[in-house]
C-alpha cells in the first residue's frame, strides 16, 4: 500500500509548533536569531525574488488578451468599489468592537515600558497619503519601479504595455503574449520549488519570534491582542460569509482549497510569501488570467481587510490608553483617515505601523503609545495577513462570477484534485 505523503500544510505546522518549542527551550539566547534568522530570510527573499516577474508576466498577457480597453476599465472600477467595499466594513467592525469591549481601558504606560520602542520616522508615515499614493502610481522610471518593488507602479506600466502589445497585428502579438506566457509558467514551476522550502522557513521565522519575544510577551496586551483575532474571526465569518452567500460561493470548500496559502501568510506573515501561489490557484479554480492576474495584485495595495481592522482597533486602543474621549464625528474622521491612509501598503511584515503612525498624526492623538502594539505587532501581523490573502482570493472568484466568467466545473475539478491529496 502507498504511503501518503504529508500535505505542504501539515509540514507547515509541524515548522511552526517546533519553532515555537526551539523559541521557548532558547527564550532570551542571541544565538538563535544568529543561526536561524538568515534562514527565514532567505525563504521571504526567494518568495519576494518570484512575485515581480509573475505580476509583470501575467498582468501583460492578462491585459493584452482583453484588448478592449472599456472592458478593462469596467473591470477596474468594479475591482475598487468592491474592495472599498469590503475594507469599509473592515474598519466599521473594528471601531464597533473596540468601543464595545475598550481594549485600552485599564491599561497603565508604565507598567509596558519595557517595549521596544518603534522607530519608524513621520516622514514614512506621511508618504501614506491619499495624493503621494496617486502620483506615486505613475512611474518616472520603470527600472526603479521594479528594483524598489512599488507594486501600483509596476501594475500601472504593467497595464499599459499590456494594452499597447494589444494593438499589434496578430504575429508580433502571438509572440510577445508567447514570451510572457512562458515566463510565467517558468516563474511557477520556480515557485513550487521554493514552496518546498516553506517549512524550514517557517521554522525559522517562528522560533527568532519566539526567542525574541518570549511566549508571554503578548500576556500584558492579551486583551489587544484577544480583541483583534475575534475582530477578524468575525469578519471572516460575517462579511467575506455573506459576499460568498450573495455570489454562492461554497466559502467551506473555498476555504479549505486555499488552506496551504492561509498557513503560509499565517506563519510567515507576509502576504507577497504565497502571491505566485495564489494566483496559479485560483487560475486553476476556474477564473480567468485577465481577472487573476488584476485582481490579485491590485488587492495588495487596495485591498487589505485584516490591515485595516487592525488599524481601527489600534487607534481606539491608543486613544483610551492616552485618556482621550472622542466624539462620533471624530470616530467618523477615523473611519475616512484609514479609508485614505490604508491604500498602496505593501505586503510585507510590520507596514501596518507605519500606516497607524500616519493615521494618529492625522487625527491629533500622541503617537508615542504606538510603543505598546510595536511589541507585539509581529503577532498581530500573521492573523492580519492570512485575512488580507482570503480576502483578495477570494475577490478574484466575486469578480470572476460578477463578470460572468468562472468556470464552474474547472473549480471542480481543482478541489478534488486537492481532496485527492494534491499539494502545492
Amino acid at each position: 500500500m502507498r504511503k501518503k505523503k504529508l500535505s505542504l500544510a501539515v509540514k507547515i505546522i509541524v515548522g511552526l509548533v517546533l519553532g515555537v518549542v526551539v523559541g521557548a527551550v532558547f527564550y532570551g539566547n542571541a544565538n538563535v536569531e544568529k543561526y536561524l534568522a538568515p534562514l527565514g530570510d532567505i525563504f521571504i527573499r526567494l518568495m519576494e525574488m518570484i512575485v515581480i516577474p509573475i505580476v509583470v508576466s501575467s498582468i501583460v498577457v492578462g491585459v493584452s488578451g482583453v484588448g478592449d480597453i472599456k472592458k478593462l476599465g469596467r473591470l477596474g472600477g468594479k475591482t475598487l468599489i468592491y474592495f472599498e467595499v469590503v475594507t469599509t466594513f473592515a474598519i466599521v467592525i473594528g471601531l464597533v468592537v473596540a468601543n464595545m469591549f475598550k481594549p485600552g481601558v485599564g491599561i497603565n504606560i508604565n507598567d509596558l515600558s519595557s517595549v521596544d520602542a518603534c522607530k519608524m520616522s513621520a516622514e514614512s508615515a506621511n508618504s501614506s497619503g491619499l495624493m503621494n499614493t496617486l502620483v506615486n502610481i505613475v512611474p518616472s522610471n520603470v527600472f526603479y519601479a521594479l528594483s524598489s518593488g512599488n507594486m501600483l507602479a509596476i501594475i500601472f506600466f504593467s497595464i499599459l504595455f499590456g494594452l499597447g502589445i494589444a494593438t499589434l497585428d496578430e504575429k508580433e502579438r502571438n509572440l510577445l503574449n508567447s514570451i510572457f506566457d512562458g515566463v510565467t509558467k517558468v516563474m511557477f514551476w520556480v515557485t513550487n520549488l521554493v514552496m518546498k522550502l516553506a517549512p524550514i522557513g517557517v521554522f525559522s521565522l517562528i522560533a527568532v519570534t519566539v526567542s525574541k519575544f518570549g511566549i508571554s510577551s503578548m500576556l500584558s496586551l492579551g486583551k489587544l491582542t484577544g480583541l483583534i483575532y475575534f475582530a477578524m474571526i468575525l469578519f471572516v465569518v460575517l462579511v467575506l460569509g455573506v459576499v460568498c452567500k450573495l455570489f454562492k460561493i461554497n466559502f467551506g470548500e473555498f476555504l479549505k482549497y486555499i488552506k496551504d496559502e492561509i498557513i503560509l501568510s499565517f506563519t510567515t506573515a507576509s502576504s507577497e510569501a504565497v502571491l505566485p501561489s495564489i494566483m496559479r490557484k485560483m487560475e486553476e479554480y476556474g477564473c480567468p488570467k485577465a481577472i487573476t492576474s488584476f485582481v490579485i495584485p491590485t488587492g495588495y495595495s487596495f485591498n487589505l481587510a485584516g490591515s485595516t481592522l487592525y488599524q481601527a482597533i489600534a487607534v481606539i486602543f491608543i486613544v483610551e490608553i492616552c485618556k482621550i474621549d472622542l466624539t462620533i464625528a471624530e470616530q467618523i474622521k477615523i473611519l475616512l483617515v484609514l479609508m485614505l491612509t490604508s491604500k498602496g501598503v505593501a505586503g510585507v511584515p510590520g507596514v501596518s505601523l507605519i500606516v497607524l503612525l500616519a493615521t494618529l498624526k492625522a487625527i491629533g492623538v500622541p503617537t508615542e503609545g504606538l510603543v505598546l502594539v510595536a511589541g507585539i505587532d509581529r503577532i498581530l501581523d500573521m492573523g492580519r495577513t492570512a485575512v488580507n490573502v482570503i480576502g483578495n482570493a477570494l475577490a478574484v472568484v466575486v469578480l470572476s462570477k460578477w463578470e460572468h466568467q468562472w468556470d464552474e466545473k474547472k473549480a471542480r475539478d481543482s478541489v478534488y484534485k486537492i481532496d485527492a491529496g494534491s499539494t502545492i
